[in-house]
């Protein structure tokens, strides 16, 4: 027997081990997200087919997944912390404004109590310029709300094409509620598989 044959026979050996490896993995992954997806409502779990579950599987097995999903789940965290600290400060903002006023109005009322005849005008004025504010203020954290809304909804865009693009199964761009509601769900075990060791 040469080198060569030797080497060959243990390559054809190490192929046959790594394939195993990789059978025993898939069959860990698809029985683990079949197992969640029993755990859905039947609607729910009318949708995650064999099929898709085992081509889920696949995908995992490399380990890349894991990774892409980890990295989003980071960057998604982030945005919203970001955003949630946006619309605080904006809260923050317009109470400040409304304590100026109020501070501002309780001078002016002051000032026109010795004026007995003044004092329900001034007092009619104060009241007419806080819901004048109040509204102002309404109006702005709704446009920063609605600008908010329109940061994550591309935000769920992006991460759509991502997905998309590293050929994960079930994953495509769409605004179509019941999809993204079960491109979550199989974020969810993806993210439950990457928690758990794959028995040996």
């Amino acid at each position: 027997m040469s080198i060569f044959e030797d080497m060959s026979s243990l390559s054809a050996d190490e192929e046959r081990v790594q394939k195993e490896e990789r059978q025993k993995k898939h069959y860990f992954f698809l029985s683990q997200l079949q197992d969640m997806a029993r755990d859905l409502p039947v609607r729910c779990q009318q949708r995650l087919s064999y099929d898709l579950l085992s081509d889920l599987a696949s995908s995992l097995l490399d380990g890349q997944v894991f990774e892409i999903v980890t990295g989003l789940k980071e960057v998604q965290h982030l945005e919203e912390h970001h955003l949630s600290t946006q619309r605080m400060k904006m809260i923050h903002e317009h109470k400040a404004q409304k304590i100026q006023m109020q501070r501002d109005h309780q001078e002016l009322i002051q000032a026109a109590v010795n004026k007995p005849h003044h004092l329900p005008l001034v007092r009619s004025q104060c009241s007419n310029e806080m819901e004048a504010l109040e509204g102002r203020l309404e109006d702005e954290l709704k446009r920063k709300d609605m600008k908010i809304i329109l940061e994550l909804d591309q935000k769920v865009f992006d991460q759509q094409n991502l997905l998309q693009q590293a050929g994960i199964p079930g994953f495509c761009v769409t605004n179509n509620p019941q999809e993204i509601q079960l491109q979550m769900l199989m974020l969810k075990f993806i993210v439950r598989l990457g928690e758990m060791s794959v028995p040996p």
